[in-house]
């Protein structure tokens, strides 16, 4: 038993020396032949490099990024509804001004001509309207003394109508009273009827204070207009910000209500320095796992070195060619489809060193989805 045991254990010494001997034998004809170990280091590397990529592939796809970004903020042309005069502006370009800081004016004679106006007719529809209800007060009386006579007439009517039974007056006298009669009911209900229309006047209520007339009431809604304009003859910051295109307006400049809307001339921009956001127009295909409130990364190309940080808060509901003034026409033969790309909104959380953000900065920005693409193949 001792003998066998020694032979097998001299067996699995020399196997393992004719291993250890063999491997160093590969890497020297591997060393010797240079072809092989090119084709080795060749497709060694390359399945290296598949491995990585695959495994670098499946650990991304957790951001969407997109470089076409830029920076907005609440932005107006500040003009006016009431047309005039621009008799002086107050600002100058790049000033930052408070929330109803004047920032031009203009002419107010014409403004305060017709509020003067519009005062004197409420005034006189004052007294017109106390007028009314004076002569409807005097119909009235009117109404009551012609009563009175159709009640005399009636009374002298049945009087000669028994005299003419007995034959002691003559029937011309009989006439004349029937006639006097029925002259006083007429009398009697035209009065009724003009002081019914007094009444319709006065809104059906002769008592009803004079502010509480329509006809009063219509006036004075004209006074009010002419007040507004007026007022609105200065013309102030609707929020806070920095001017801009101040020099297109001067003093001297006609202002056409109508028209402030398409022309610089009659207005004088307005930008926020405080309600800035970024949007971003991300492709299509990159929103699947986007979601509001997602953490977003962003730099701006005029501060490279600042990392900005932010959220998503919110996606518009139709891409950019849903608004668009020529829409494509899809149902043409010709149709070609092409990535749209849907506008999405990030609020600005923090930017170190707060940046001075201007309207229309390039940006680049990256979004975190929270899912990786191995975590989307498992899920499919």
């Amino acid at each position: 038993m001792a003998i066998s045991n020694t032979a097998t254990h001299s067996e699995y010494a020399a196997g393992g020396r004719q291993r250890a001997t063999a491997r160093p034998g590969f890497i020297a004809r591997l060393s010797e032949d240079k072809a092989a170990l090119r084709r080795v280091l060749m497709f060694g590397g390359v399945a290296l490099v598949a491995v990585v990529s695959l495994v670098f592939w499946l650990m991304g796809g957790r951001y969407v990024s997109t470089d076409d970004a830029y920076v907005q903020a609440a932005k107006l042309m500040v003009s006016t509804d009431v047309s005039g005069l621009v008799q002086d502006v107050d600002v100058r370009e790049g000033q930052r001004v408070k929330k109803g800081q004047v920032l031009f004016r203009l002419d107010p004679n014409p403004f305060r001509i017709a509020l003067a106006n519009a005062k004197a007719q409420l005034a006189q529809t004052a007294l017109n309207v106390q007028s009314m209800q004076e002569d409807y007060r005097r119909m009235l009386s009117d109404v009551n003394a012609q009563r009175a006579q159709v009640d005399l007439a009636q009374r002298n009517y049945a009087r000669y109508a028994g005299l003419l039974k007995a034959n002691a007056i003559a029937a011309a006298t009989y006439d004349q009273a029937r006639l006097t009669l029925a002259t006083a009911q007429q009398q009697l209900v035209a009065l009724q009827q003009t002081a019914q229309t007094q009444l319709a006047k006065l809104g059906g209520n002769p008592n009803l204070p004079v502010a509480q007339n329509p006809q009063y009431q219509q006036v004075a809604a004209q006074v009010r207009e002419a007040q507004r304009q007026l007022d609105h003859a200065v013309v102030r910051a609707p929020f806070d910000g920095v001017v801009t295109e101040v020099d297109s307006l001067q003093p001297g400049t006609l202002v056409i209500s109508a028209m402030s809307a398409f022309t610089t001339t009659s207005a004088v921009g307005l930008v926020s320095d405080k309600h800035t956001w970024v949007e971003a127009q991300m492709k299509e295909t990159d929103l699947t796992h986007v979601r509001n409130y997602a953490p977003v990364n962003f730099t701006i190309d005029t501060y490279p070195g600042v990392k900005c940080k932010g959220h998503v808060d919110a996606i518009s509901q139709g891409t950019g060619g849903a608004f668009s003034v020529l829409p494509a026409e899809n149902a043409s033969g010709n149709w070609v489809k092409v990535v749209q790309r849907i506008p999405v909104r990030v609020t600005i959380d923090n930017c170190p060193g707060n940046p001075e953000l201007r309207a229309g900065m390039s940006a680049d920005v990256s979004i975190d989805t929270g899912h990786r693409r191995w975590e989307r193949l498992l899920n499919d």
